[in-house]
């Protein structure tokens, strides 16, 4: 049993990393497709400017509120729930 725990508190760790690195690509992929949509809606004010930080700023509100609750389900809890499964499965049967 305490060999599940620690094997449990490892996976989460890694996970936690995962997690961490996955939000940081995944918002700053966004961000990038946010300033080039802003570039080709306004040709004449592309480049870096207050009024397209403050368009990036806004789009990216909601954006955050979706990716983490993503994220949590995909890295956090589905390989976590898998593994504790195939042990049950293969060690209590």
């Amino acid at each position: 049993m305490l060999a599940l725990l620690r094997l449990i508190g490892l996976v989460l760790a890694i996970e936690l990393i995962f997690y961490f690195l996955l939000s940081v690509y995944i918002r700053s992929t966004r961000r990038e497709a946010l300033e080039k949509e802003w570039d080709r809606r306004h040709p004449d004010r592309a480049g870096h400017s207050a009024e397209r930080r403050e368009f990036v700023r806004r789009s990216m509100v909601g954006f955050g509120k979706t990716l983490r609750a993503r994220l949590v389900a995909l890295v956090l809890v589905l390989p976590l729930v898998t593994i504790v499964v195939i042990i049950v499965l293969v060690n209590y049967e």
